[in-house]
């Protein structure tokens, strides 16, 4: 699915700034406010679990929501959860405002412990021994119906942390970590 379309680009071509202005949500000119809320909705495509929800209201993290989404993010080989540090959820939200969607976001990988980074590290090259998943800083992610390079376009677009690129194997990876990418 394309994200352009020429009737599209046609359209605010020919609309004034006030107009233009008028068609872009508030909350998006206002990337430090305290108001609205953000929902995220996520898939674990190893686990079949759904978990969708308002985490972020009024400037404030909801905790309960935040601990749902940890447990659908959890290392599903040892079955251990970590907290998810809370700027990937925020990564995510700015990517599927960037993308304009709101469809629900594939995980593949969130959080990994230690054992299983080291496993995965020495069956693949492209596993990094200090792997900002050990942190809960990162998660692999595809959206159904986006193109791939779409997703990885807009996340370099925001330069938030790092984005790595895997179309074979089918996902994006998105860090909370220094801005850089591979």
């Amino acid at each position: 699915m394309s994200l352009s379309c020429p009737t599209r680009r046609q359209l605010l071509k020919g609309l004034g700034g006030a107009a233009l202005m008028s068609l872009v949500p508030a909350e998006a000119f206002a990337s430090r406010s305290t108001k609205g809320s953000r929902f995220l909705s996520f898939y674990n495509i190893h686990t079949g679990e759904h978990q969708q929800g308002v985490y972020w209201e009024e400037g404030a993290y909801l905790g309960e929501t935040l601990e749902s989404f940890n447990h659908l993010m959890r290392d599903h080989r040892q079955n251990i959860e970590a907290p998810m540090d809370k700027r990937v959820f925020d990564i995510i939200y700015k990517l599927q405002q960037k993308l304009a969607t709101d469809k629900e976001v594939h995980v593949i990988s969130g959080y990994r412990s230690p054992k299983t980074n080291a496993m995965l590290a020495a069956h693949s090259n492209g596993v990094a021994k200090k792997s900002f998943h050990m942190k809960g800083m990162a998660v692999d992610l595809c959206i159904p119906g986006v193109p791939l390079k779409d997703v990885r376009h807009a996340a370099l677009e925001l330069k938030l942390g790092g984005v790595g690129y895997y179309p074979k194997s089918g996902f994006v990876h998105v860090d909370c970590g220094p801005v850089r990418r591979w």
